[in-house]
Parts: structure tokens; C-alpha cells; sequence
């Protein structure tokens, strides 16, 4: 491996520091939800140091959660950054389309400061093939489909929600998007464990997969100003 100078200095720097002066990095709580959480305790979870939410909006091109409109009130009302995530189904139609119909549900981005770039969840198919059929290259040029759309008509780049094993069976480990998309990485462990993909870090990690006040747990890898950016652009 090549290291830059900055690289080398970084490296030095954490290997020769004591463990009395290595400092906690600041992280901000977070959780998503979709209709399967029909109560969220909205303000309960902004008071207990959550700032922000990620609320299903859409699947394929076909299906709108019926519970977004009602989440996304809430969610405001509290006083939560908050965004839409979309669940992909590669297999039924092609990104592009699929971005298109999640933009015109609730996906969109608005440079008001609390809305978060919409979030593509692509996983585990939950009803046939792993990879919904697809090659990795195929997939890779799916994901691409949706990517480029979605920062076509907003400017920002989605975020990319998925968990290592998914990404490297179905993707080949595909490093096309470590540069543009942030990364939401799913890993239910006490750390996160091996990030795909080329991604240096994630930026949000879903740690568990329930939460006090509804839905799943998340934790955004900065503090308060650093959420506020990836809001922002």
C-alpha cells in the first residue's frame, strides 16, 4: 500500500498514542422506522439525545409506506433531522425508475437544514434470491442507474444503506460509489466490524435492531455539526 505523508504522520500518531490520550469520538444518536412501528415516541427519543430519523417513503415502483406522511409530521414536530429511504427491488425495474418514483414520494432533499439526502436500502432480497437475480455487474450498473438519477435532480448523492456480507456477495466489493455516497452500514455487534466497499468509515451505523422509542438504532459517525452538514450539503 502507497501511504500519503499525511498517511504515514496519521499512522505514527495512533500507534505511538497511550490510551490515556486517545479520545472517544463524538457520535449523535439516531434510528429509522417504517409502517411495521405504527407508534414513535418522537419526542421521547429527542429528548433522550436522538437528532435525527430516516423513515421509509417507497419500495420498487409501486408501493408508498403508509405510515410516511404521519412519521414525517412527528418527526419535524420534534425537532429531528429526518429523511426518506427507499427499499430497492432490483429484479422489478431499473434504477432510474425507481429513484424517479421515490423522488415524487417523499425522497426528495431541500436545503432547509433538516432534511437528510434520501437513503437507498439495498439488502437482502426478503422473498428470492439473495441478489434478486442480478450479476454484480449488473448490479453495480443498477445502483449506478439510481445513484445518478437521484443526484441528477436533487444535486446531493443518495446514501447508501447495506451490511458487508450483501455488498460483497452481490456486488464483487464493487468500490464505484466510496467517493459520492455516504455509507449506512447495518452490523449488529457491539463493533462495527469490516466496512465494504472502499468506504473509508460509515457515516451512520445501524447498531441494533430495535430501539427504545421505535424502530431500529442508529448512531452518526460525528457530532452535531457534522449531521448538519451531510443535511446541508
Amino acid at each position: 500500500m502507497k501511504l500519503s505523508s499525511f498517511s504515514i504522520v496519521l499512522a505514527f500518531a495512533l500507534t505511538s498514542a497511550t490510551p490515556a490520550t486517545i479520545e472517544k469520538r463524538a457520535t449523535v444518536q439516531g434510528f429509522d422506522i417504517s409502517h411495521y412501528q405504527s407508534t414513535v415516541d418522537f419526542k421521547g427519543a429527542y429528548n433522550s439525545g436522538a437528532r435525527f430519523v430516516i423513515i421509509k417513503a417507497t419500495e420498487g415502483t409501486s408501493y408508498i409506506d403508509p405510515s410516511f406522511s404521519s412519521h414525517y409530521t412527528g418527526a419535524t414536530n420534534a425537532g429531528l433531522i429526518r429523511g426518506g429511504y427507499h427499499f430497492a427491488h432490483p429484479d422489478a425495474s431499473s434504477g432510474s425508475s425507481q429513484a424517479t418514483f421515490f423522488l415524487a414520494h417523499g425522497g426528495g432533499w431541500s436545503n432547509d437544514g433538516i432534511t437528510l439526502p434520501g437513503m437507498l436500502d439495498i439488502e437482502y432480497n426478503p422473498s428470492g434470491a439473495t441478489c434478486y437475480g442480478l450479476s454484480q455487474s449488473a448490479m453495480v450498473a443498477w445502483i449506478q442507474d439510481f445513484v445518478n438519477t437521484y443526484h441528477t435532480k436533487t444535486t446531493r448523492y443518495p446514501m447508501i444503506y447495506s451490511t458487508n456480507g450483501w455488498w460483497t456477495q452481490c456486488t464483487g466489493g464493487s468500490t464505484a460509489f466510496h467517493t459520492t455516497c455516504p455509507l449506512v452500514l447495518a452490523s449488529y455487534n457491539t463493533a462495527i466490524g469490516t466496512i465494504p466497499g472502499g468506504w473509508p468509515y460509515e457515516t451512520i451505523w445501524q447498531y441494533a435492531d430495535k430501539y427504545t422509542y421505535g424502530g431500529d438504532a442508529d448512531r452518526f459517525n460525528g457530532d452535531i455539526t457534522g449531521l448538519k452538514k451531510l443535511a446541508t450539503g
